[in-house]
């Protein structure tokens, strides 16, 4: 893979802190390198780490219903509802701080996830203390919220680094660990505050967070020399690209529509009679299935296509949300089903982002990719929940706007996602690669962008250019592994 002297700079500061062992694996060339081995090491520290930070933010259903209910703090339910979305927004604007930091020589990938870890006790610890709402923003909203942000962008690139073949695979359980961390978190958390109060399982998870992050940031390995990742900041020429505004357009309403589904599930249980264990438990369930559909997820996307699998799995859920969600969850064990089939594909952008911005911009450009779709995220995430909570109405029936909502959120990212499938199939039918060489088209953008430019330098570009519309439509409907 060939990297431009520009680039070159900012590769240079692009490994952990210096290192003797670090640096012999460095230097491994892409050639040489076999996927697996230490790999799986790294995505068990980065399954860790996302459920003691992703899986801990999903918690934050069950603190969001327990606020709801009880009025703790003294202030109106859309209060309540921005500190969940500002968790989420703060994480997500720290993005251009910790690519930064990973790029940073005397920083580096392994050190930048340590300081999240400080953030995220810090956060919690903070929040033991609180008495009133602005209190709560800036402990459980800001401080976790940039914690969780350090933690998952300099962790996020890493995982697919260390594969190819298993590229989804590998990083589907890696994000599974969101899912089953917010399985554990979804029902300890409830039982901590009926038991020992709010401000003592704030602490007790404060320690957990601590101890349990710490292991996972030492564990943790990444390859960006030997890949020549670029760790820009802002990349702005990314925009220039359709195929990966089309990418932004299906994660940003793909994100609005999971946050809604994640931070209302539990209050919805319990809106239709419900109890709060019980509506906890369904929360778990939801998240259990997290953990379990993302390797599925990636198992699948594997063998036929990232593409596709994302995309009809964004489908499944939009469609669940608009016939089950909003007429078929009255009963306890109609809402489990729900939580059963919606938990597996809900967060399949998780699942799959990583390696579908590889298929866009190519595996050099991923820390720079994901950290502007991070940036992108950000308003999104802070206002989905408080969106939900000014759509829903007291008494029977009283979220059925917020149903709606989510759905068509869902199936409108489907039709932007499927666009994005077509804009890859027409790229893909203007070269003629062999067999070897398209597999690591579908799976590298970089390798596919190299074979158009020496076609767009054989070729007649009128021709090409008369025939695009047309190859694009037709990638709507064609049967083809992307």
């Amino acid at each position: 893979m060939t990297v431009s002297n520009t680039d070159q700079k900012n590769i240079e500061n692009g490994n952990d802190a210096p290192n003797e062992n670090d640096s012999r694996l460095n230097t491994q060339s892409e050639d040489e390198f076999k996927e697996g081995g230490y790999g799986w090491v790294v995505i068990f520290g980065v399954f860790i780490l996302n459920a003691h930070t992703w899986g801990l933010n999903s918690s934050y259903s069950v603190f969001l219903a327990y606020y709801l209910r009880t009025g703790t703090f003294g202030t109106s339910q859309l209060g309540y509802a921005f500190v969940g979305g500002l968790s989420i927004s703060i994480a997500l604007l720290a993005s251009p701080l910790a690519t930064s930091l990973v790029g940073w020589k005397r920083c580096g990938t392994r050190r930048t996830i340590f300081l999240g870890v400080i953030f995220e006790t810090i956060g919690f610890i903070g929040s033991s203390f609180a008495s009133k709402l602005w209190h709560l923003i800036l402990s459980q909203g800001v401080s976790f919220g940039l914690g969780m942000g350090l933690c998952f962008v300099a962790s996020a690139s890493v995982p697919p680094q260390w594969f190819v073949k298993r590229r989804s695979f590998a990083n589907s359980i890696a994000a599974s660990g969101s899912g089953f961390g917010g399985l554990c978190y979804s029902l300890a958390t409830n039982a901590m505050i009926t038991n020992i109060g709010l401000p003592w399982a704030f602490r007790i998870l404060a320690i957990i967070c601590f101890v349990v992050n710490s292991v996972a940031a030492y564990l943790i390995r990444d390859r960006n020399a030997a890949i020549g990742s670029v760790h820009v900041a802002f990349n702005w020429s990314l925009f220039r690209r359709p195929s990966f505004l089309l990418l932004q357009a299906w994660m940003v309403l793909s994100l609005i529509a999971y946050v809604i589904l994640v931070f209302s599930i539990v209050d919805y249980c319990q809106s239709v009679g419900l109890t709060a264990s019980r509506a906890s438990l369904v929360g778990a369930i939801f998240n259990l299935f997290q953990g379990l559909g993302r390797p599925m997820i990636g198992l699948s996307s594997d063998s036929v296509g990232r593409l596709n699998i994302a995309n009809l799995s964004t489908l499944f859920c939009g469609l669940l949300c608009l016939f089950f969600w909003t007429f078929g969850t009255k009963t306890f064990a109609s809402c489990i089903v729900f939580a059963i089939l919606s938990g597996s594909v809900a967060g399949v952008m998780w699942a799959t982002v990583a390696p579908i911005t590889a298929e866009v911009v190519g595996l050099a450009l991923i820390p720079s990719a994901l950290s502007m779709t991070w940036v992108v995220l950000v308003l999104p995430a802070t206002f989905a929940e408080v969106i939900a909570v000014s759509l829903r109405r007291p008494g029977e029936g009283g979220y059925i706007r917020v149903q709606l909502f989510t759905a068509f959120l869902y199936i409108g990212a489907f039709l932007f996602g499927w666009t994005l499938r077509a804009w890859k199939v027409w790229e893909l039918e203007q070269v003629r690669l062999e067999k070897e060489e398209r597999e690591l088209a579908i799976r590298d953008e970089g390798v596919l962008s190299s074979a158009l430019e020496i076609q767009s330098h054989n070729g007649d570009p009128r021709t090409q250019s008369s025939r695009r519309p047309f190859s694009i439509i037709k990638g709507l409907w064609v049967i083809e592994r992307v």
